[in-house]
């Protein structure tokens, strides 16, 4: 009767450690391919854009746009 305990035991643990192994290599297979997908915008991508847009970007302008993109990410958590 023991054994059949300490077996279900284990054979549990076992499962348990295979599931956060395989889930940790799953996530973060998946966050690589979604940052490959969907990089984050960088300060040079941001001025290409307003370049784009027909704005001569200054330094103080770009900086000021890179904060309020940050602040309103942490706000959308």
């Amino acid at each position: 009767m023991t054994v059949n305990i300490g077996i279900g035991v284990l054979v549990l643990l076992v499962g348990i450690l295979i599931g956060l192994v395989g889930g940790f290599f799953g996530a973060r297979h998946y966050m690589k391919n979604y940052l490959k997908q969907n990089p984050p915008i960088s300060e040079e991508m941001l001025r290409t854009m307003m370049m784009q847009m027909g704005q001569r970007p200054s330094e103080k302008k770009l900086h000021q746009m890179l904060n309020s993109m940050k602040a309103s990410a942490r706000n959308e958590k």
